[in-house]
Formats: structure tokens, C-alpha cells, sequence
């Protein structure tokens, strides 16, 4: 596997369709990592694009809490509980004794189980939406298609986030 001099997957130019939409959502998934990398507990913490309250840490989070929501949840049809628990629902409000390694440690098992949830599955199969979102959707059944393309969405956006925080934080900038 071909990586950037940072270390991401880079996704390959050929492929087919999973595959593809699989390397794109992994690229992704790194890129969030990459951002977190090398700072501090207390720079992860900074809200450093106001008046938005979101942080690092915060994105981490509430990228645990979609990847179980959209594969465990919606997908698969379990009934789970919120990863960082009913009072924090979106995942970015944040504990001061929870730091980067446990927060990283739950992301990386959501991905884990998210992608254990998958394996084998064609992207026309399906998973049922709770009526109140199926009505942004237009339909209860979503294809695994639809949720993949989605992540790697949900992914990008708060990578954008993500790049401007962490520019703000220390200057860092790129991919």
C-alpha cells in the first residue's frame, strides 16, 4: 500500500467501487489522527476558532459516536448506548479526565468495530434509519453505498475543521 510522507493510505487510482469508497473513508480516518498528532492534552482541548466551542479532542469524539451511530446503529440495527454517554450525545462536550490515548482508544475500537460490522457486505444491502432522520433522507432504508459516501462526507467536513484548529493551535497546515 502506497502512503503520503505522512503516513495516510493513499487510495488507489484503480479500483473497484468498495474498495474505492473504503480507501477514501481510511485516508480520512488517518487525516483526523494526523491532526491530533503531537500536541498536548491542553492544545487538544483549545476551541481555537471562535466564537465555535469545537476542539480536537471534541472532533475525535463525535467521530466515534457518528461511526457507531451509522454502523452499528443504522446498519447493523443494534440498539447501543452512546459511546460517551446520553448527556453528551454529539460526542464533543468534554471530560477533564478523559485525555487523547482513551479517546483515540474508543475511536479506534469504533472503526474496528464498524468495519467488523461490514465485512461481507454488499453495498445494496441496507440498514433502517430511526424515523425522525428518515425524513431528511427521504427513506428509512439506507444502502451501505450511502452510508459509506456519507462518512467519508462526515469525515472531510470535520477535517476542515480539523485543519483550521490545529493551524490556529500551532501553525501546522496541509492535507
Amino acid at each position: 500500500m502506497k502512503t503520503t510522507p505522512d503516513g495516510r493510505p493513499v487510495p488507489p487510482a484503480h479500483a473497484d467501487e468498495r474498495a474505492m469508497l473504503g480507501a477514501w473513508l481510511d485516508f480520512h480516518r488517518a487525516t483526523l489522527a494526523l491532526k491530533c498528532s503531537g500536541l498536548t492534552d491542553e492544545r487538544l482541548r483549545l476551541a481555537a476558532v471562535p466564537p465555535s466551542p469545537m476542539t480536537l479532542l471534541g472532533l475525535v469524539q463525535h467521530m466515534a459516536e457518528v461511526e457507531r451511530n451509522w454502523f452499528q446503529r443504522v446498519f447493523a440495527g443494534r440498539d447501543v448506548p452512546r459511546v460517551f454517554g446520553e448527556g453528551n450525545p454529539d460526542g464533543f462536550a468534554l471530560d477533564p479526565g478523559r485525555g487523547l490515548d482513551e479517546v483515540m482508544a474508543v475511536w479506534r475500537g469504533e472503526v474496528a468495530r464498524g468495519r467488523a460490522v461490514i465485512a461481507g457486505a454488499a453495498l445494496d444491502d441496507f440498514g433502517r434509519l430511526p424515523e425522525k432522520e428518515a425524513g431528511h433522507v427521504g427513506d428509512r432504508g439506507v444502502s451501505l453505498r450511502w452510508i459509506l459516501v456519507h462518512m467519508i462526507e462526515e469525515y472531510a467536513r470535520h477535517n476542515g475543521h480539523a485543519d483550521l484548529i490545529r493551524e490556529r493551535i500551532d501553525g501546522v497546515t496541509g492535507a
